[in-house]
């Protein structure tokens, strides 16, 4: 019963990620796609923890953190440069 749970939700999960898809292609503005991409992050992240489940095994869980950092510093990254148009800032001797 729960293995069928988990594959509905695996699929639920699958489908939502087409609509983030949709969402940074047609996305009416940046930030929305910004936060479309790191939905999608969080979606990788959720389809491999229920592959985790259903396959019974704790090798995926570094993937998982993996995803997860990458996305987070991937949407930093994106809003700072939307907010300031630059990722790094450096110091100018002027």
């Amino acid at each position: 019963m729960l293995e069928i749970i988990i594959q509905i939700t695996l699929v639920c999960v699958s489908l939502s990620m087409l609509g983030f898809l949709y969402r940074v292609i047609k996305g009416p503005t940046t930030p929305d796609r910004v936060v479309a991409l790191d939905a999608i992050g969080m979606g990788l992240v959720a389809i491999i923890a229920l592959i985790s489940l259903i396959l019974d095994t704790f090798a995926f869980l570094d993937v998982i953190l993996l995803i997860g950092i990458l996305a987070f510093i991937g949407t930093v990254a994106f809003s700072k440069f939307l907010e300031k148009g630059e990722i790094i800032e450096r110091e100018r001797d002027y």
